[in-house]
């Protein structure tokens, strides 16, 4: 199979879908590798470390996706790439569609077999090629909210840890997952009073074993969920609900109980945010402000950090790769339900329901898109 690889273009974001250790990995099973000019330097991997391992570079990405039987990359394809797609040709990525129709109508009238990253599962309920990028995202969300917190950057001018005769930040994540968790555990690490928000007694009942009184947890009910946030200088937002628009749990009337000048996070944006009043932003310009309230919403935060993300991606990805090129899409998912319940689009259908749902479009069951 020849396996394509563009550089990525949305707004800074650096990093690459292959890394030279996955291309050696689909080269050395035999198939081909192809990679867009410079697709690697923005995470530290320039191209003669692919040519090292015999992947070929190409001067544009249309020559990618002209020729490539799959195309691999980190971020939904952007407009001017989701017209060079076409039929029979793979395309294995985040797609994030639940909140993005005209994405989803573009990959619907290309025929595109679209296999989203985001949906994929493995045996224990997890989602295997989201976790990475959760774990940098949730590491990441204390990181951006103290610096939103400055004074400079309109924040209520609080340090997240405090000092001596000075309290810390309070802190609250919305959400106990992947994301919360890790976001929890860097707050706490940095001095921070932090609560977690979430609905799952056995969630919790875990955090409280695992971390003990890192942090606290609290049933994700309306009125705790007030409670908190009117008395919090950062609230990191970090619910997930897979493959779906992610829900609001803070209307823009909510923010009137807030403090002014009291920073969100919302790590869910790239699923619609779970903040009434949430839309993405990029790192070229990541806050801005509603009732006082500063939000920080940018759609691609691992991106900040793309060596890490991206070869914490690679690590996950390449297995489901490798399966793709050596028995096509079909057989991969054939083989694995959790591969197959990846599949979002294929030859003009949409195959993921909560999509369907969230769009209000009709959703071909993927089984019978694998006889299509």
């Amino acid at each position: 199979m020849l396996i394509g690889c563009p550089k990525e273009i949305k707004n800074q974001e650096y990093r690459v879908g292959m890394t030279p250790a996955a291309a050696l990995e689909a080269i050395s099973r035999g198939h081909k590798v192809i990679i867009e000019k410079n697709a690697g330097v923005g995470a530290g991997f320039p191209d003669d470390q692919y040519t090292a391992v015999g992947a070929v570079i190409v001067d544009t990405a249309a020559e990618i996706f002209a020729t490539a039987d799959m195309v691999v990359k980190v971020k939904e394809p952007q407009p001017v790439e989701r017209k060079q797609l076409r039929e029979n040709q793979i395309l294995f990525t985040y797609l994030h569609l639940a909140p993005d129709p005209d994405q989803t109508r573009d990959l619907l009238a290309s025929g595109v077999t679209g296999i989203a990253y985001e949906t994929v599962t493995d045996r224990a309920g997890g989602l295997p090629l989201l976790a990475p990028m959760s774990e940098v995202a949730g590491k990441l969300a204390p990181q951006v909210g103290a610096w939103t917190l400055q004074k400079a950057n309109g924040g209520r001018g609080v340090l997240l840890g405090g000092v001596p005769g000075v309290g810390p930040a309070r802190v609250v994540v919305i959400g106990g997952g992947v994301v919360g968790t890790h976001a929890a555990r860097v707050a706490a690490g940095m001095g921070a009073d932090v609560s977690v928000l979430d609905m799952s007694l056995n969630r919790m009942r875990y955090l409280d074993d695992v971390f003990g009184h890192q942090f606290k947890t609290r049933y994700a009910s309306k009125g705790n969920t007030h409670e908190l946030i009117a008395d919090a200088d950062l609230v990191i937002g970090a619910v997930l609900v897979p493959g779906a628009e992610a829900p609001k749990l803070v209307s823009r009337a909510d923010l009137g109980m807030m403090r002014p000048g009291a920073a969100i996070v919302d790590v869910a944006i790239d699923q619609g945010g779970c903040f009434e009043t949430s839309h993405a932003t990029t790192h070229d310009d990541p806050i801005y402000e509603v009732d006082g309230i500063m939000h920080y919403c940018v759609a691609n935060m691992p991106g900040a950090v793309a060596r890490t993300s991206t070869i914490a991606l690679g690590n996950a990805t390449m297995p489901f790769m490798l399966a793709l090129a050596d028995k096509g899409w079909r057989k991969a998912c054939e083989d694995d339900a959790h591969l197959l319940n990846g599949l979002n689009v294929h030859a003009g259908h949409l195959t993921y329901a909560a999509v369907g749902k969230a769009l209000g479009i009709d959703v071909l069951a993927p089984s019978a898109a694998l006889k299509k």
